[in-house]
């Protein structure tokens, strides 16, 4: 039996304006100008400039005559809302000395498609190569199964290949620089970068190093040197510990520190804290945030269209044109004022939670905080202090550092107090640096080492934070 009824709900959505801040506070310092760029060639009545200040606002404020009901023009003759704004910066005259020249390179991919540029390929060839070229990811590795990449070529090229002619392309793009690059697992990343060595220098280390790799990756990854040694046949334990170091040495994510053409960028970073005689002064770099106002020009037009005595549909498409453009220029202009200040309360916040260590810098003086303590001290969400905590950094007066690098759970110590867990995974770096390679501490032992410098803290987040800390487990660590 069907029943027609009705129910009501409570949904909550959100507005344009506030996707548009959201948008735009996640986004760093760094990104915020093409952001702006983009916006200015969208929306022709946002101009970038200052207002002028010796020009009168009331002449531009008109009371309104329209008799239309649909469209309120009134609102958008007085600019004196949408006057020039400047994004609050730290006022210093040496900002300039502040930016972080670093250098940064081409993209791998970039880098890849210049070398096969080299080649003598033709045109079905070189096909072939940038769609190899195409699946390394981005640690420099192709996990895509060849066959499926013939695939590719083949639907989306109409490139019919076959197994042997791709294997030959990529062959040739492993002799690419970075060495290692283009292989398709662990073992032939560092095999090829060996074989580049090999190239050039024929020593006895090379030589064992490419013999383990190639006949014994199994026995290596697991660390059995004595199983290395009877099925090399090796008897001095001297030749594999060389060979085992020189693997060591070796890349095995060559992606990630591809070689190239270095182009200086300049890392701007979000704020700046400076401590002028014990006194935190922080600021918002507003290098990349330029004044930004509404057009004069589109409100004058608005102006004049109201009050034009001609109400067809032609000129009322214009209005409502013209009306749309000014609303999102208002709307970016506040997002954009909105962002501030969203940015510099939690940052102020930050630095407050944290004021013992932006004295001094002294890891040890963090104090335990999560999002959530941010969010109640400045009455917003977690997940709007978590937008700014994750793409913003701060430049102090002892280096640059990310915003999520001042975020960390606490730990309780024998005294009852809470302790940084980025404190514990110090201690614990520090007794794995320290310990006998040769019989290396299990998470139990380190566990028990922890507890008794008066940190309480359980097996398994000892073994959570080794892994984050990229500390391989006790068999790993051994050495001979």
């Amino acid at each position: 039996m069907q029943k027609l009824g009705l129910t009501q709900s409570l949904q909550q959505k959100l507005s344009p304006q506030q996707i548009q801040f959201i948008k735009l506070l996640q986004i760093p310092t760094a990104e915020l100008e093409s952001r702006i760029e983009e916006e200015l060639e969208d929306n022709p009545a946002l101009e970038e400039g200052k207002e002028e200040p010796d020009e009168p606002i009331d002449e531009y404020q008109e009371e309104e005559t329209s008799t239309d009901d649909e469209l309120d023009v009134e609102d958008y003759l007085q600019d004196d809302d949408f006057a020039g704004y400047k994004m609050q910066g730290d006022g210093r005259s040496n900002e300039e000395d502040k930016d972080m020249p670093i250098p940064t390179n081409n993209t791998l991919n970039e880098q890849l498609l210049d070398q096969l540029g080299f080649l003598r390929l033709d045109d079905r060839q070189f096909a072939i190569g940038k769609q190899l070229i195409g699946s390394i990811e981005s640690d420099g590795y192709i996990r895509r199964d060849l066959d499926s990449i013939i695939n590719d070529l083949a639907f989306s090229q109409n490139i019919d290949t076959d197994i042997d002619e791709v294997e030959d392309i990529l062959m040739k793009i492993q002799n690419f620089d970075p060495p290692g690059i283009a292989a398709r697992n662990l073992q032939e990343c560092l095999l090829l970068q060996l074989e580049r060595r090999a190239d050039h220098d024929h020593n006895i280390d090379v030589i064992v190093a490419t013999k383990i790799l190639d006949e014994c990756f199994d026995e290596f990854t697991k660390k059995h040197y004595d199983k290395i040694m009877k099925k090399l046949d090796i008897d001095d334990e001297e030749y594999v510990k060389d060979a085992i170091e020189v693997i060591r040495k070796l890349n095995p994510k060559p992606g990630g520190t591809s070689t190239g053409i270095a182009r200086t960028q300049y890392l701007l970073p979000d704020f700046i804290l400076s401590n002028n005689n014990g006194e935190l002064e922080l600021a918002l770099n507003s290098r990349n945030a330029p004044d930004l106002r509404v057009s004069r020009s589109y409100s004058d037009m608005l102006d004049a269209y109201d009050k034009s005595d001609k109400k067809d549909k032609k000129l009322k498409d214009t209005v409502s044109f013209v009306k749309q453009k000014l609303d999102a220029a208002k709307w970016f202009i506040d997002a954009i004022k909105q962002r501030q200040n969203t940015l510099l309360n939690t940052m102020r916040a930050i630095v407050d939670f944290q004021y013992d260590y932006f004295q001094e810098g002294d890891e040890s003086k963090l104090r335990p905080m999560i999002l959530k303590d941010i969010a109640n001290i400045i009455d917003m969400d977690i997940s709007t202090v978590s937008r700014v905590a994750n793409s913003k950094a701060v430049q102090t007066d002892f280096g640059i550092f990310p915003l999520k690098y001042f975020f960390s759970e606490g730990i309780a110590t024998d005294s009852g107090e809470d302790v940084s867990s980025r404190e514990v995974k110090n201690e614990l770096r520090n007794i794995v640096d320290n310990e006998d390679k040769k019989k290396p501490l299990s998470d139990d032992k380190l566990e028990k080492l922890l507890k008794g410098k008066g940190y309480n803290i359980a097996r398994r987040t000892v073994a959570k934070y080794r892994e984050q800390l990229n500390i391989p487990v006790a068999r790993l660590r051994k050495e001979l």
